[in-house]
């Protein structure tokens, strides 16, 4: 976030020649004058930056309160496939993933997507750094890891039933969000409705929708696609988010509140100290 830094500068009062019946005491007096009215000036000035500047929109996080994980990163285990030939779910060891799971409680087919997505951007040489934890811990925040309402994520990756959202229609502490995809991913041809088990809009999926698992289409509705989604999204927002500023607005850009910022870290923070030697 660029500052700006005003700087100010004060006439000198000259005192080469007095005007006649001027006392010194007065001069001293009137000086006094000018050096209060600059200091009123100067609080005026600050003042109306600091009142033009609160009515701006804010694009980055700026809240003092915002924090980011304090636990390291631990890399998942690679099962040495490539993702051009396997798809999310196949580049992650067996053993790890099964240990992980053990740990965290994460459910396996979620955690496959999770740490399958860091690992396809580390093998793609990407200066992003994200890691599954970050994942798991949106997910977590998001759907439970697609288990909200009994829901689950079946063997093959797709959310089971479906998870859609409240109506975002402005009503109560929701956005208002009128309908962009006709109903075709949210059933609602009024207003937009988070879907999926990482809970995008239509419009950012029409946006950043992607295929994790091969099969040539892109629904917010199978865990590989929807975590492949998030990870392009949060990196092109956030860039290397192995910085904890960078992280920070990543995750501002998925849900802007301090609770929702709270909520992902002790979560990752969570998932990553459980597997540490792993």
């Amino acid at each position: 976030m660029k500052r700006r830094s005003c700087q100010t500068s004060r006439k000198r009062a000259s005192t080469s020649g007095r005007r006649r019946g001027r006392s010194g005491a007065t001069a001293r007096g009137n000086d006094g004058l000018l050096r209060v009215g600059i200091a009123l000036a100067a609080l005026v000035a600050v003042g109306l930056v600091l009142f033009f500047a609160s009515r701006v929109e804010r694009t980055e996080p700026v809240d003092p309160e915002l924090i980011s994980p304090s636990v390291p990163v631990v890399e998942a285990g690679e099962s040495g496939e490539q993702f051009g030939d396997a798809g999310l779910a196949r580049l992650v060891d067996d053993e790890w993933v099964a240990a992980a799971s053990d740990a965290t409680g994460i459910p396996e087919r979620a955690l496959r997507a999770y740490a399958g997505a860091e690992i396809a951007f580390r093998l793609e040489g990407s200066t992003c750094q994200i890691d599954w934890a970050t994942l798991a811990g949106i997910g977590y925040v998001e759907s439970r890891h697609g288990t909200l309402q009994g829901g689950a994520i079946d063997g093959s990756g797709q959310q089971v039933p479906d998870i859609v959202g409240i109506s975002l229609d402005g009503s109560g502490s929701t956005a208002s969000v009128p309908d962009t995809d006709g109903g075709v991913l949210d059933g609602d041809a009024v207003w937009d409705r988070a879907v999926g088990p990482m809970q995008f809009i239509p419009s950012t999926w029409d946006f950043i929708g992607a295929d994790g698992n091969l099969d040539g289409g892109k629904d917010p509705q199978h865990i590989d696609d929807a975590v492949l989604s998030s990870t392009r999204l949060l990196c092109r927002v956030g860039g290397d988010l192995s910085d904890s500023s960078n992280w920070i607005e990543a995750v501002w850009s998925y849900n802007r509140s301090v609770e929702y910022n709270r909520a992902v870290t002790v979560a990752t923070d969570r998932y990553r100290s459980v597997v540490e030697g792993l």
